[in-house]
């Protein structure tokens, strides 16, 4: 897919992804993350990558660990990571381009609980939307399509008139089981990730335009 029609369309309504996205947590997370798997004895190089834009809970229930309660680790990831926000940041441009859109317009799907969510957007300085989606409105949690559809029916739309901002395999299938047009931020990315769609390194030479009738047009600013 080429990077031309997020650009020639319009679109109801922008969901976006929280961290590495339009956050940068990515120290933090990992951080927090390094710990609990060399306390359960995981190969940290491994186990890591598999862990962005997943629900905590999702990703210890799919080890299938022996004696180990996911409800109760999940809580206690959570309260880790609550205590450490170090150098959380908002990516580049990405304050100035969400202050800039209509409040009834734009919505946050992360896989974060809402404590963490808000926690972390606050120390990133990101306004807190109307709309937010997180770890504990859904029962299934990213790659499946439910958090964005549920985003999109909350702000009062179709989640197939939306575009989808993510960062990673997970949520970008649950932006594509919703039917979302989707851009992937590849600012955080330290390797090319293999995707047919369009990309943005930040949110720099890009803004939107808010048509008559209130639809978004994604627009370049700068080359």
């Amino acid at each position: 897919m080429s990077a031309r029609p997020i650009f020639d369309r319009s679109f109801s309504a922008f969901l976006f992804d929280m961290d590495g996205t339009i956050i940068n947590s990515i120290p933090a997370t990992e951080r927090v993350w390094t710990q609990w798997a060399l306390k359960h004895g995981l190969d940290v190089a491994t186990f890591l990558p598999t862990m962005h834009g997943v629900r905590g809970i999702d990703t210890i229930t799919r080890l299938g660990l022996p004696g180990v309660d996911p409800v109760a680790e999940a809580k206690e990831v959570e309260q880790a990571e609550l205590e450490d926000i170090d150098g959380i940041l908002p990516i580049p441009g990405a304050i100035a381009f969400l202050s800039a859109l209509p409040a009834d317009r734009w919505g946050i799907v992360t896989s974060a609980p809402v404590a963490l969510a808000h926690r972390r957007l606050a120390a990133a300085g990101i306004p807190l939307p109307k709309v937010i989606v997180t770890a504990e409105d859904v029962t299934k949690g990213k790659p499946a399509p439910d958090g964005y559809r549920l985003g999109a029916e909350r702000l009062g739309f179709a989640s197939s008139d939306c575009l989808v901002f993510e960062d990673v395999p997970a949520g970008i299938l649950a932006g594509e089981g919703a039917g979302a047009q989707v851009v992937v931020m590849t600012a955080t990315h330290h390797h090319p990730i293999d995707t047919s769609h369009p990309l943005l390194k930040s949110y720099e030479g890009v803004a939107t335009e808010v048509d008559a009738d209130g639809r978004l047009r994604l627009v370049r600013t700068a080359d």
